[in-house]
């Protein structure tokens, strides 16, 4: 078993659940950040905002109040106080006043002061457009509103009636309220998006180093899957480092639940091991102890049908079957013997072999054996030379055709190609017949499989065939495969060169490319 790479695909990170733990948790903090920041600065603005808004009114309510009281310096003029033609001493100056009379315009503008020609201060109005006073005259009175005034920007202004019937509307300039709401507002979102920058960085930091452990258990826990548990001994030392095993923590729980798992698990592959070499001896030894007794029974049956005294039909009838039977359990115990050899690791022939002189023989053979067939050859014009044991690769390519032979109707089409990868040599057997079961095409390698009764054992099959193909490929550092549907099947076998070019990829990675 192997970890497969992981990949960063588009449609996984629209999902927050498809983010690493490390970034879903530096998300979750900035956005409460990002939130709290939000209502913060929401609120000071807002608190700032009505007091700016109500000092504005305050001093709009002392504007008014300038208009109502008299001077009392003892120098009061009431015709000066009564004169609307020009500005009230004492107004700000850039604001703004208006008086009408039945909706018509009488008095008024935009308040400037400055110095006449010599150096006294004096105020003045400022004309206004007629758009502008049309908008002062659409504050009703008592209102306290905002306004837009053509030409000179927003305003406060609130209107009032005068004691003879006019309306005077008077309005204060909000371009410093407006310009410190904007600064603040500003300095607030700067602020905000700093923390935001400042805690992300901190936090991806903090969680890095916090994540560090259980970055450790998952390392740990990716060797032990990179391991090939299925067959042989297995070493399984990986373990969580003791630091990470501390119980009082949620990662140590699970570093210590891991490590334990881990025991367990090293301990049954260790029985299972013992078992394996005990079975594996036990083949060996009973399929060699029986090769001396078969062989006798075998030669005392061919014996007694030499015999020069009479023998009933019955009596060579049964020794007939007594002989097949024997040479059928002979063929029985050497396959076992061979794959367990092949099992333990007996190491084979390491000589040229001609792949394509060696299909030619085992197809003349199979030719032989199964005249009704339709045998074809398909071989490439240079010979394909790899290295292997001969006598193996003979019997890997005799059980392929056997069993198309075996498992197909007479008339079926046979085909045998060899080709050539840039790591590997591939010999292909295809034939025409009718399939193998899908259900079966996963085990079909395995020992003692068979299929339907469209692969019976009509034959004499003993079900070790395809797996001794495999054992023996498998040996070779090669690959075996089959691909099958009603009227084609394709057992591919994969065998390396002896020494592949470094530059190109491994055969066992070439091999999903084999053409079917």
């Amino acid at each position: 078993m192997s970890s497969s790479p992981r990949t960063e695909h588009p449609a996984r990170w629209r999902s927050p659940r498809g983010w690493p733990l490390r970034t879903r948790i530096v998300a979750i903090i900035i956005t409460l950040l990002t939130i709290l920041g939000l209502a913060v600065g929401t609120t000071a603005y807002v608190f700032l905002h009505d007091q700016l808004y109500s000092q504005v009114d305050t001093k709009l309510e002392g504007t008014n109040s300038q208009f109502r009281a008299k001077p009392n310096n003892g120098n009061f003029d009431p015709d000066r106080f009564n004169d609307r033609s020009t500005p009230y001493p004492g107004q700000e100056s850039g604001s703004i006043t208006v008086y009408y009379e039945d909706g018509e315009f009488t008095y008024g503008g935009k308040v400037l002061a400055g110095r006449d020609s010599n150096g006294i201060p004096s105020i003045s109005w400022d004309p206004l457009s007629d758009a502008a006073i049309k908008e002062l005259k659409s504050v009703a009175v008592g209102d306290k509103v905002n306004i837009d005034v053509d030409g000179q920007g927003s305003f406060r202004a609130t209107a009032s009636v005068e004691p003879d019937g006019a309306v005077r509307v008077t309005a204060l300039s909000l371009k410093t309220v407006n310009d410190t709401l904007l600064r603040i507002a500003l300095v607030t979102a700067g602020a905000i998006l700093i923390a935001i920058g400042v805690a992300g960085w901190a936090g991806a930091f903090i969680v890095r180093r916090t994540l560090a452990p259980l970055d450790r258990v998952a390392a740990t826990a990716t060797k032990v899957s990179e391991l090939k548990l299925d067959r042989g001994q297995v070493e399984l030392a990986q373990r969580v480092p003791e630091q990470d095993t501390d119980p009082r923590t949620e990662v140590g729980q699970v570093g210590a639940a891991l490590n334990q798992m881990l025991d367990h698990v090293g301990n049954a592959l260790e029985a299972r091991h013992a078992s394996e070499m005990q079975v594996r001896q036990f083949v060996a030894d009973a399929s060699h102890e029986l090769r001396t007794p078969l062989a006798a029974i075998r030669g005392y049956a061919e014996l007694s049908r030499r015999s020069r005294a009479p023998i009933s039909e019955e009596i060579s009838h049964v020794l007939n079957r007594v002989e097949s039977e024997a040479k059928r359990m002979t063929l029985l115990v050497e396959d076992l013997l061979l794959l367990a050899r092949l099992d333990a690791g007996r190491p084979l022939a390491h000589d040229p072999v001609d792949l394509t002189m060696l299909v030619v023989d085992t197809v003349s053979d199979a030719h032989a054996a199964g005249p009704g067939h339709y045998w074809q050859l398909d071989l490439p014009e240079e010979p394909v030379i790899v290295y292997g044991d001969g006598a193996r690769l003979h019997q890997v390519l005799a059980n392929l055709l056997a069993n198309a032979r075996t498992h197909t109707p007479e008339g079926t089409a046979v085909t045998v190609a060899v080709t050539t990868m840039p790591n590997a040599a591939v010999i292909h057997v295809i034939d025409s017949g009718p399939g193998i079961p899908a259900e079966l095409q996963p085990h079909i390698f395995e020992r003692f499989a068979r299929g339907d009764s469209s692969r019976s054992r009509a034959a004499g099959s003993t079900g070790l065939g395809l797996s001794i193909v495999h054992a023996v490929v498998t040996a070779h550092r090669g690959k075996v495969a089959v691909q099958s549907e009603p009227g084609r099947t394709v057992f591919s076998v994969m065998l390396p060169y002896d020494a592949p070019q470094p530059a190109v990829p491994p055969a066992e990675q070439q091999f999903a490319q084999l053409p079917s």
